[in-house]
């Protein structure tokens, strides 16, 4: 069974030898399990957001980037009419295709699945039976999506094997969004899709239905900087009504201002009808939303100009916003465990010894990771520092890479 070449490898991964030894790993696992002597081979990255925190579920901008962490995949076509996807450590799945009605919503990988294959009959696109073997090191519900790096990988094999690349990027991320909406009833927007579909650093833009996005030449790196995820233990898995709550108290404002996302309705529409609005999470909530987007465009016009301190001023201004006014460091749910609020003051209080850099939180937040970005010659030094709370098997410093959703 070939694997993919090195010149391959080393464009998606900057190296070869230890991404050539995973495919090995993948494509040897994948024949035992399911006696292909031939595959095609996979990838989907996680993500990373910038900036622009919970602001795509209400048709808000977002900074988003695909990171170096991925779910690979090894998988064949088959006539069974079943789809069956083994993913390492996991129980293997198993859908019939013409049978998705059998099929239990809720949590699990099987709903998530059967949800993509729903959306992509319900869309007039094609669907086969396959057969896949999976691996991930992406940091599992922690809010560098793994659940969408899986969802695109999926949409990557469906496209390849039944649709002849049909489907877009937007497409991808719908059926994810859908699966997520319809079938798990998580309130989810499309950027963590988005970002694992498209691949590298994109500039996004969630008002019109599909998704508008733009790739921009942007690294931490060039400006002299690492970024630096760090995991922090409790996992988002049982935070899904905390998520939801922030689109749908945001939609509820909205609606108040006669839209029905805020980005129907502008910053004043709201400071004008305070009044009005009897939930006064929703109304920070909604404030933080504006601000963001204003965040996001200046950020934009920063890495145009390379202004890359400019940048980490907006992402410090950004990363308090959601502190105090989206709110999402801490559930008020379990007051004793604020592993988020630990590790961000744990690292400011770093960063105050050194001199440069912001952290803050990353992604869905509640729990999970937050996001550092510090100075190249002193990444080693935060994390043996930041190691000694979490662990350094929690600690990764990250690259951006280019390559989205594909087939090696």
């Amino acid at each position: 069974m070939n694997i993919p070449s090195n010149e391959t490898l080393s464009r998606v991964y900057g190296e070869t030898e230890k991404s050539s030894a995973r495919y090995a790993d993948l494509a040897e696992k994948f024949e035992a399990q399911y006696g292909h002597k031939e595959a095609a081979f996979f990838t989907a990255p996680g993500r990373t957001e910038i900036i622009g925190n919970h602001t795509d579920h209400n048709g808000g901008l977002v900074l988003a980037g695909s990171i170096t962490l991925d779910t690979i995949g090894a998988a064949a076509k088959t006539d069974t009419g079943l789809v069956r996807i083994l993913s390492e450590g996991y129980r293997e799945l198993i859908i019939d295709i013409n049978d998705l009605g059998g099929i239990k919503k809720g949590k699990g990988t099987t709903a998530l699945v059967a949800g993509m294959i729903e959306y992509v009959l319900r869309t007039g696109h094609k669907i086969g039976g396959f057969d896949c073997y999976a691996k991930t090191n992406v940091i599992p519900a922690a809010g560098v999506s793994s659940s969408a790096s899986f969802e695109m990988l999926v949409m990557a094999i469906i496209n390849d094997f039944f649709n002849d690349g049909a489907l877009t990027c937007a497409d991808y991320a719908k059926a994810g969004q859908y699966a997520e909406n319809k079938w798990w009833f998580k309130s989810s927007g499309l950027m963590d899709q988005m970002a694992c579909a498209v691949g590298g650093p994109i500039m996004l833009s969630f008002r019109d239905p599909d998704p508008v996005y733009e790739k921009v030449s942007f690294s931490f790196a060039d400006g002299g900087y690492s970024y630096v995820i760090v995991n922090t233990g409790k996992g988002h898995a049982d935070l899904s009504a905390e998520y939801s709550e922030i689109p749908d108290e945001m939609k509820l404002v909205a609606k108040i201002l006669g839209g029905q996302r805020l980005c129907d309705v502008s910053f004043d529409d709201l400071l004008m009808n305070v009044d009005k609005i009897d939930n006064d999470r929703a109304i920070l909530r909604s404030i933080h939303f504006f601000e963001e987007n204003r965040r996001v465009r200046e950020v934009g016009e920063a890495v145009r100009a390379g202004d890359i301190e400019k940048v980490l001023t907006l992402l410090e201004e950004s990363g308090r916003s959601s502190y105090e006014l989206l709110q999402n460091v801490y559930t008020n749910a379990d007051p004793t465990e604020e592993k988020i609020a630990l590790a961000l003051v744990l690292t400011e209080l770093y960063l105050k010894k050194i001199g440069r850099g912001v952290c803050r939180v990353h992604g869905g937040g509640f729990a999970g990771v937050i996001a550092a970005v510090i100075p190249m010659e002193k990444e080693q030094e935060y994390v043996d520092y930041i190691s000694r709370w979490f662990g350094r098997e929690n600690v990764y410093p990250m690259n951006i890479r280019a390559t989205g959703a594909v087939r090696l």
